[in-house]
């Protein structure tokens, strides 16, 4: 079966979503289809052994560098690419339908009676400006909400999202797929020695309790609350693994570290590092980031919105009460929270927690669900072009 993955990055711009699609991709490839990614060309594409095919289209990313929001304009070269793709395609995984890639690729795929699977992350951003909030709730009411109406299948990533999308009219009823996890690498430290010797490797005091927060460096992510918190305890350094325009080394603040270049695999040694994961953002659906720092057994602070993803989760979670527009009380109860999680952790917990969140996700698991959704689309006869031949690839029987 020939897949068609759309995503607006690839997983070099290191954002949560695209690293998710290109986990799907991997595992739609390993059980044996044909996987094409197209995604704006604003970071390098994957290698073939993530998918078959990668298509960068020609896009204007100015927005994300001078603002930190990702809104990648396509040229009108990248309009024709992305027909030529759908054409080529079976079946479409869309992930998050606001941005302009995704638009013409849904249009395409209704022009071409293309069978399609809309996968959508987040709902709306808070953010502080009044332009920005008014411009995402009109690219939400006029955008997504009919995007999500008259795609084939809909699956959202989280509770959070499945609640503030529940009003639409969906073709089918909407899927609750959760975002896997790589169970290799994200595991507990095997001990204080093993701790110690990973500080020592990035540099970190092995006198200080760490905090850490993983994701970009943007207005959502609550870095204005994670540098009045960093000013607020001095005693505990602050690591920051990520990028993006509102650059922690700027700060001037010498509990401050960043680790601008860590991947997965070298990511999760600093996880193990840490004494505790800090997330104060808004608008999320389910940060594999969380997902990845509870893994490695970290206490994890976070708002108490992105806590409601999965609710399996939130007995292990502590919650802070988010304000987008007061960081200094955001970060006033989050230097509170994470010393209480410090203070409170065992080594039993921190096992507990990694052996849950090992057991509940699992990449695979969400590619078998996946797949399972596309036969069903199949099945049920949504599109005939070419539907013997794609029904035999997901070995699904009418």
């Amino acid at each position: 079966m020939k897949i068609l993955v759309v995503s607006t990055f690839f997983e070099s711009h290191r954002g949560g979503l695209e690293i998710v699609a290109g986990r799907i991709a991997r595992e739609f490839q390993r059980a044996g289809h044909s996987v094409t990614w197209l995604a704006c060309d604003a970071s390098a594409p994957p290698p073939r052994s993530v998918c078959e095919r990668a298509v960068p289209v020609r896009a204007f990313n100015g927005t994300e560098r001078g603002f930190g929001i990702p809104f990648p304009l396509p040229s009108p070269a990248a309009l024709a690419t992305i027909r030529r793709e759908v054409m080529r395609a079976d079946v479409l995984l869309m992930h998050d339908a606001v941005y302009p890639t995704s638009v013409a690729a849904f249009l395409f795929a209704r022009w071409s009676c293309k069978p399609l699977i809309v996968t959508q992350h987040i709902h709306t951003v808070p953010y502080r400006s009044a332009l920005l909030r008014g411009l995402m709730q009109v690219l939400t009411r006029l955008v997504t909400r009919p995007i999500l109406a008259g795609a084939d299948q809909v699956v959202f990533i989280s509770r959070i999202t499945a609640r503030a999308f529940a009003d639409i009219g969906f073709r089918r009823p909407p899927r609750l797929i959760f975002n896997g996890l790589d169970t290799d690498i994200f595991r507990p430290a095997g001990g204080d020695d093993e701790k110690s010797e990973i500080r020592r490797q990035l540099g970190l005091p092995q006198d200080r309790p760490i905090a850490l927060f993983v994701g970009r460096f943007v207005e959502k992510k609550g870095l204005h609350a994670l540098r009045r918190a960093a000013e607020i305890d001095r005693t505990t350094t602050w690591a920051f693994a990520g990028w993006g325009h509102l650059d922690p080394t700027e700060w001037g603040l010498g509990n401050v570290r960043v680790f601008p270049e860590l991947s997965r695999d070298t990511l999760a040694p600093l996880y193990r590092a840490s004494d505790v994961f800090v997330l104060p953002s808004v608008g999320e659906g389910f940060p594999l980031v969380l997902q990845e720092a509870l893994a490695c057994g970290l206490p994890a602070v976070c708002g108490s919105e992105t806590a409601q993803a999965d609710d399996r989760v939130m007995p292990l979670l502590r919650t802070i009460a988010v304000d987008a527009y007061d960081p200094g009380r955001t970060a006033g109860e989050l230097v509170a929270a994470a010393r209480a999680a410090i203070a409170a952790d065992t080594r039993q917990q921190a096992e507990h927690r990694s052996r849950l969140i090992r057991s509940w996700y699992s990449w695979p698991r969400a590619a078998e669900l996946y797949l399972a959704r596309i036969g069903e689309l199949i099945a049920d006869g949504v599109r005939d072009g070419a539907a013997s031949q794609v029904l035999a690839a997901t070995g699904t029987d009418r």
